[in-house]
């Protein structure tokens, strides 16, 4: 199993205050979760290149974006320009494989997105291809929802795809992760954890996730 890694979501910080929240809880972060929604795929509005543009000198923390996207093709080089290291796009977008193939060529990591209704069959050829699967656990487009229970049961069946085939790709799971949530998201084969609200919105963000790494910590050998 991989280790953990914590991926605390911007989606959650002050973005008036963008680069103290970032640097608060860097500490336990392994990677900084970047939320982008385009207000047609999901419906909600956030960020884009420009932002990651003016963070990313201020860290030097992995950039993992994920691209709630229609169309996110159009954008891969701008998200790489300013500063990117890694992409997750959507499997109900389509055009999977150029997508893959495109973000390969600009020397980005790939990630794959699933909603929670979006069976592990319609994912599963691509696993080989990407450097992650993410597993939504909440529906995209909102920080603060509650945890989709019904998603574990499709953690347990990608992680036991995964080393069937004896592949490296990692699970990432996105929504509603705390302390409660995110062990039992590891115990099914979760590797990489994105949390906002269960460490931005607490009134000690680092201590918060190192609260969250230490749970997931103990779960296994991570």
């Amino acid at each position: 199993m991989h280790p953990v890694r914590l991926a605390p979501s911007i989606l959650s910080a002050d973005f008036a205050a963008l680069e103290s929240s970032v640097a608060s809880v860097s500490a336990q972060a392994d990677l900084l979760h970047v939320d982008v929604m385009d207000g047609h795929f999901v419906p909600n509005l956030t960020i884009g290149p420009p932002v990651i543009s003016s963070l990313r000198p201020h860290s030097s923390l992995v950039f993992d974006c994920h691209l709630m996207m229609t169309n996110p093709g159009e954008y891969l080089e701008a998200f790489k320009s300013a500063g990117a290291d890694s992409v997750s796009v959507h499997i109900e977008i389509g055009s999977t494989s150029q997508l893959i193939a495109q973000a390969r060529e600009l020397g980005l990591g790939v990630g794959l997105a699933a909603k929670p209704d979006t069976g592990f069959d319609v994912y599963e050829s691509f696993l080989a291809d990407v450097d992650m699967v993410l597993l939504m656990t909440v529906f995209p487009g909102f920080g603060g929802q509650s945890f989709i229970e019904s998603v574990l049961p499709k953690i347990e069946q990608t992680k036991l795809a995964i080393d069937e085939r004896r592949l490296a790709t990692r699970i990432e799971v996105d929504g509603g992760i705390d302390e409660i949530t995110g062990p039992r998201c590891r115990g099914a084969g979760a590797d990489t954890f994105v949390a906002g609200n269960a460490i931005f919105a607490q009134s000690d963000p680092l201590s918060a996730a190192t609260r969250l790494k230490t749970a997931l910590v103990s779960v296994g050998d991570g």
